[in-house]
């Protein structure tokens, strides 16, 4: 695997500027910035939550952690944390926990934390554990234009 289909489709339509990143295989958002030998901040990872009516993506930096209450808040719903595995259909074109931040190319409704949209640029999963897309900020926020701005995160 490398780059998600729908992250090539959404990159395409937007005619994003970004580079690929290779690394060795890491199992987690803070063994892929070592392994890469990128700043963890300026990393994304993709939490994936639910409640009754359905899942929500929060984007954020690696160094940060989702404040739930917050997107409680927002959201008027009481979102909890999803179990990836349950969502491998809707993700087919990724590997399991390595889900680039377009979870809105996926149907799904998807905040983006502030701590990712103060960088000077950003790096996300590409869709499997050894690729990341990296470009500048501003080609970042205009790949994540439909995803909602919020502050829901605290640093870790």
């Amino acid at each position: 695997m490398s780059i998600s289909a729908t992250l090539q489709d959404c990159l395409r339509q937007k005619s994003s500027r970004y580079e690929i990143v290779h690394h060795p295989y890491s199992h987690s958002s803070l063994e892929t910035a070592a392994a890469a030998h990128i700043p963890r901040d300026r990393l994304a990872k993709t939490v994936l939550l639910e409640d009754d009516d359905g899942y929500v993506a929060a984007v954020l930096s690696t160094t940060h952690a989702v404040r739930l209450s917050d997107l409680w808040e927002k959201t008027g719903r009481h979102l909890v944390l999803a179990k990836e595995v349950e969502l491998r259909e809707r993700f087919e074109d990724c590997a399991v926990g390595a889900l680039p931040p377009v979870c809105m190319a996926y149907g799904m409704q998807t905040f983006l934390d502030e701590s990712l949209a103060q960088q000077p640029e950003v790096y996300f999963e590409a869709g499997d554990h050894e690729s990341l897309i990296h470009m500048n900020s501003d080609e970042f926020l205009a790949l994540m234009e439909t995803a909602e701005r919020a502050r829901f995160s605290y640093e870790s």
